[in-house]
């Protein structure tokens, strides 16, 4: 089985470069209309402008109508969600709450990027 997540974006590249910095990653695919990263064996995290996904699915309400709504969370579990978190930061993130114990048993670190989808770094306590 394969797995995509795909993020609705309002500027490909701007995100393919967010992400590229953040994760440390290459895109394994970067053409026009959607950006892919793969995050672990199965596991790829895809971007699409909103203009494509809005020609896809016209009858859906367009995605630009909720610019500045968190509309998903991309929760990665990493070894060091510190150092994840500040790379984020630096590409552009805006902090939402530090690294700290989460009562479920990770501590976690959350920001917003560049399309106010939350993105969360954790590990385990």
């Amino acid at each position: 089985m394969r797995v995509n997540f795909i993020l609705y974006v309002a500027d490909q590249a701007k995100s393919r470069d967010f992400y590229a910095a953040v994760l440390g990653l290459a895109p394994r695919l970067d053409v026009p209309g959607m950006t892919e990263f793969e995050l672990a064996p199965g596991c790829v995290l895809g971007l699409m402008p909103e203009k494509g996904i809005k020609r896809l699915l016209p009858a859906m309400p367009d995605p630009v109508a909720g610019a500045g709504i968190p509309r998903a969370e991309v929760y990665l579990t990493v070894p060091e969600p510190g150092a994840s978190h500040a790379r984020a930061l630096a590409a552009g993130a805006r902090e939402l709450s530090p690294l700290e114990p989460r009562g479920w048993g990770d501590k976690a670190a959350y920001s917003l990027d560049p399309d106010g989808h939350v993105l969360a770094f954790a590990a385990p306590l």
